[in-house]
Formats: structure tokens, sequence, C-alpha cells
């Protein structure tokens, strides 16, 4: 069981939790801190104490953004296992990451900022990228273990991932449209795992 926060930590943690809020309503540039203070419940010399500036504060949501993808990073393939279900818990994976609440909040705040100041949002762009190499490893794989024709795995990562993204992330990023319900989630899943392996000639 996990211990519980110090009170120093829950108020940090209560300051990142406003300033995302704030940023979501506001924008980064019209967003103060004093704002965010009020949001959060603490004094303005809290929230320095925590984050000097507006910007690590900003960091510290990327900082987030990326350690929640970081977290769910998917098992390597096994040859072992029969194709079809390693991709139905690849995706399912994924798609747990992409119907994460708070995971889909910071990605509306780094991605509303990343329109505004691309500058700012480079590092995030970057460490995402990175992430999603991971299931371009995981094709090659299996593609080098013979399961798969000649397709390339950098095209086919970007069907796989961005067939989910259509359904269960940019409607709930752009439009805040509700989560998918996990009936939907798996419908999605496996739909988009048939047309795959479909589409790459794969053989068990």
């Amino acid at each position: 069981m996990n211990a519980p926060l110090k009170l120093t930590d829950r108020k940090r943690q209560a300051i990142v939790e406003a300033a995302i809020a704030e940023f979501r309503a506001s924008g980064f540039e019209t967003t103060s801190m004093d704002k965010i203070a009020a949001t959060a419940g603490v004094s303005k010399r809290t929230v320095y104490n925590h984050f000097p500036s507006k910007d690590e504060l900003f960091a510290q949501i990327l900082h987030e953004l990326w350690t929640s993808t970081a977290a769910m990073q998917p098992p390597p393939y096994d040859p072992a296992q029969p194709l079809k279900a390693q991709l139905l818990a690849l995706l399912s994976n994924k798609m747990e990451m992409l119907q994460d609440g708070y995971f889909l909040d910071l990605a509306r705040v780094a991605i509303a900022e990343a329109i505004h100041s691309p500058q700012r949002a480079q590092e995030m762009v970057a460490r995402l990228s990175v992430k999603e190499e991971a299931v371009t490893t995981w094709l090659r794989a299996a593609q080098a273990d013979g399961k798969l024709a000649k397709v390339d795995p950098e095209l086919a990562s970007q069907m796989l991932q961005g067939q989910l993204k259509t359904f269960a992330f940019w409607p709930q990023v752009t439009l805040n449209q509700p989560p998918l319900s996990a009936a939907m989630q798996q419908q999605v899943v496996e739909a988009t795992v048939e047309m795959f392996l479909s589409y790459a000639n794969a053989t068990e």
C-alpha cells in the first residue's frame, strides 16, 4: 500500500493540478501565479517555494505527462506467444493510457501551449516521439521473427496508434468528449488489430 503523501507533497500536487485547470481555462500566458495559488488553496509564497516561475511549473506538467507515458511501457515482443494476442495486449495497454483522465488533462494543456508557443513544448514532442518508438521496436521484432510480411515498421506503428487516437484521444483532447466506455475501447482495439493483421499479411 502506498504511504500517504506528506503535507508539502500534497500542496505541490495541488499546485500542479490547479495549474492544469487554470492553463486549460485561460491559457498559459494569461494565467497568473496568484490565480493558481487561489485555486490550489495555498499562499502565493507556497507556490513560489515549489516553483520559482510559471515556466518551471509548466515544465513540471510536461514532466508528469512524460512520466505517465513512460510508466506504461509496452511489453517486449515474445516469439513464443501468438501474434494476435500480443497485439491485443499491446494496444489495450496504449488505450488504457490514452483514456486516463489525468493524462488527458496533461495532454490538453501541453498541446494547447504547443500551438501558441512551439518552442516551449519542443521537449515534450521529442520525448513523446521516443515513447511511441516502442511500438515500432515491437513491430520490427515481430517482423524479424517472420510473423509480419515486409511492412514498413514506422508506417505500421503510425497506423496502429493513429487508429486508436482517432477514437480515443483527439475527440477527448480537442472536443472534450468523454472517455470511451470499456466496451467501446475493446471494440476499437479489436477492430484495429483485425484490420492491421489483414493489411500486414501476418502469419502465426
